[in-house]
Order: C-alpha cells, then sequence, then structure tokens
C-alpha cells in the first residue's frame, strides 16, 4: 500500500510492505527499506526500533495532523492526499499558516524572540518542555513575528497558538 506524507515541506511516497513478523512494519522510504516496530510506552509515549536502533517517540494527534517528537525534533505530518490543494501562483499564504504550536501538551521554559522580529524558516522561536523533554518549536517559514500569544511557564497544548509569524511583503 502507498501513503504521500507531508512532513513539514516534504512530500515523501511511502510504500508498506507485507511483513513476515506481525510486530514488524516494513516499508520503503527515500528508496530505502525499513524495519519498524514499536512499543507503547504511555500516553503518547512509544519505543520505536528502526533497522535495529531504539529511539523514543511521542505522537499526539489533533484535527489537522500528528505531532511527532523524536529525539527532540518535532514533526508535524499529515496524510497529503486529504490535504487542500494551492493554486499555482495565488499566493494565499492562509493556505500555509505561519502560527507556532506545540506538538504536545507543555510548559514554555523559553521565548527567543520578539514581536516584530525578523525571522528564518526553521530559526527557533519558543522552547516547550514535556516529560522531562525539552523542543525547540521553529519557524515554520520567514516573515515577521507578529504576536506571541505566550509567557514563561505557561501551560501550552496542540493547537494553542504561541506565536504568529507573518510573511513580510516586499514593495
Amino acid at each position: 500500500m502507498k501513503y504521500r506524507l507531508n512532513v513539514g515541506d516534504e512530500i515523501p511516497d511511502l510504500q508498506v510492505l507485507k511483513s513476515e513478523n506481525p510486530g514488524l512494519l516494513r516499508f520503503i522510504a527515500s528508496d530505502r527499506e525499513h524495519d519498524v516496530s514499536f512499543k507503547v510506552l504511555g500516553a503518547n509515549h512509544y519505543q520505536l526500533t528502526v533497522n535495529g536502533k531504539s529511539t523514543e517517540a511521542f505522537v499526539v494527534s489533533d484535527h489537522q495532523g500528528k505531532h511527532v517528537v523524536i529525539k527532540g525534533r518535532s514533526f508535524f505530518v499529515q496524510d497529503a492526499d486529504k490535504l487542500p490543494q494551492r493554486r499555482a501562483g495565488t499566493g494565499r499564504t492562509e493556505d500555509f499558516p505561519g502560527d507556532v504550536t506545540p506538538p504536545m501538551p507543555a510548559v514554555v521554559v523559553r521565548i527567543m524572540v520578539k514581536e516584530g522580529d525578523r525571522v528564518k524558516k526553521g530559526q527557533g522561536l519558543v522552547v516547550v518542555t514535556a516529560m522531562k523533554m525539552e523542543t525547540t518549536l521553529a519557524a515554520p517559514r520567514d516573515g515577521r513575528v507578529k504576536k506571541i500569544n505566550t509567557s514563561l511557564q505557561a501551560k501550552v497544548a496542540p493547537g494553542d497558538i504561541l506565536v504568529e509569524i507573518e510573511e513580510e511583503t516586499h514593495d
């Protein structure tokens, strides 16, 4: 079975293969074959074993997709075939939101920008902590910090917009 996932700005094809081991998932991504198994450690907390290497993952679902945190890196994953299609040349920024939201319930431990700051895609904006793990939330695109909707030690959840980024227009 084939899937197209939207992971950040990439849409890799994922082909799931049948495995003889019922506890193992075998798939092909980026022309490489991978064996994956998982074990539930708690609510939204999993132990993944990928090609024999073990790591922990936190996964929280919301109405738009899944927020996945692995080794402190946050990924937002969506089914690319269910996303609204953007028409070429429309330049509609609402199709690509500039909001920053946490991947799981967390506490804000650092705010790295101020309103009005110019930011680059991938630049760290806010650091949150959950289950003794810190995650840096990054700018989804180049732009200007329009608004910061949080404060230090605030308890936040997926869907809470912590930082709004607006695209800068060049006249």
